[in-house]
């Protein structure tokens, strides 16, 4: 019989102890999420409100912004108000709330990423009925099961945080909720759980990777056909996006599909998904799309225009 969870709250260490170091890290990362909010929130303005960007592939990157927003969300604030405060305890509900969110946005990410996959293969593959296969209808379909997906997945873990009994000790060695340094608490042998959590989080990032990367190489095997022209606006696009799944992906594998051991550059890498890459994507995706920079001077354009006149 499992033993009875009595444990109400749970204590974050975060990413160091040192008050002095403590310091420079609500500095920095308080500057990390205020420029990806900036910048996300930037991508999401001048898609809404630019007709230059109606194209599937930019109905996507709004989707691909906003997640990057929501999932930077659901853990910097905590993180930086922790590195002010010395009591940094987390409610055991706020726990597993902090556990559905950041899988969820996580998750759906993923999904975001796969449909850009899938946009840019049938731009480039099959141009000819690119507007019919990707229709508005269509797009929305798909956005939708990716948030369906993504909630699967993410009760998943719910279920399987819950699945497991805490009596203490109650100290977690990170800087937020996540299922892998939860197991390290649980009163019982998680050996049966990590398995799960492995065919589960650590499949849907590996498989996800493989069918992104093998249909980009799809991609670029038939840019031969294409003039200099097409072939170099299709590679700057692609470059895009190969770099935005290499620097989400390889962390995130690297996390999830191991056995339940730790290492001391976990806590590192898990912010380099969490908050590096959604303050690098709006970089990566305006320095190199002449189309989305060219509507952001439009908008600020407009944006001075109208604060002149009154």
């Amino acid at each position: 019989m499992l033993p009875k969870n009595n444990v109400t709250e749970f204590i974050l260490l975060g990413l160091t102890q040192d008050p002095v170091r403590k310091k420079i890290v609500f500095v920095i990362f308080l500057l990390f999420y205020l420029g990806t909010l900036l910048g996300n929130l930037l991508i999401i303005v001048t898609i809404k409100t630019s007709q230059a960007l109606g194209s599937p592939m930019y109905f996507f990157l709004f989707y691909l912004s906003l997640t990057d927003t929501c999932l930077s969300t659901s853990i910097a604030p905590r993180m930086i108000v922790d590195a002010l405060v010395k009591n940094t305890t987390i409610s055991f509900s706020e726990c597993i709330i902090q556990v559905f969110s950041s899988h969820y946005f996580g998750s759906l990410e993923i999904f975001i990423l796969i449909l850009m996959a899938i946009d840019r293969y049938v731009a480039i593959c099959k141009p000819l009925h690119y507007m019919t296969i990707m229709s508005r209808r269509v797009c929305g379909a798909l956005v939708a099961v990716a948030w369906v997906g993504s909630c699967v997945h993410s009760l998943a873990q719910i279920f399987l945080a819950l699945s497991l009994p805490f009596c203490g000790p109650n100290v977690i060695d990170h800087f937020f909720c996540d299922l892998q340094p939860l197991l390290k608490l649980a009163c019982t042998d998680t050996y049966v759980v990590n398995l799960l959590l492995v065919s589960n989080s650590g499949a849907i990032c590996t498989v996800s990777f493989v069918m992104v990367m093998f249909s980009y190489v799809i991609i670029l095997h038939s840019l031969r056909n294409h003039s200099a022209e097409g072939r170099r606006k299709a590679l700057s696009t692609c470059i895009s996006h190969i770099i935005v799944v290499i620097l989400f992906f390889g962390p995130c594998i690297f996390i999830y599909t191991r056995p339940a051991t730790t290492f001391s550059m976990d806590k590192m890498i898990a912010v380099f998904y969490t908050l590096g890459t959604p303050l690098l994507n709006p970089l990566i995706y305006t320095l190199r799309n002449a189309e989305v920079k060219n509507a952001m001077r439009k908008l600020w354009s407009k944006t001075l225009i109208s604060d002149d006149k009154r």
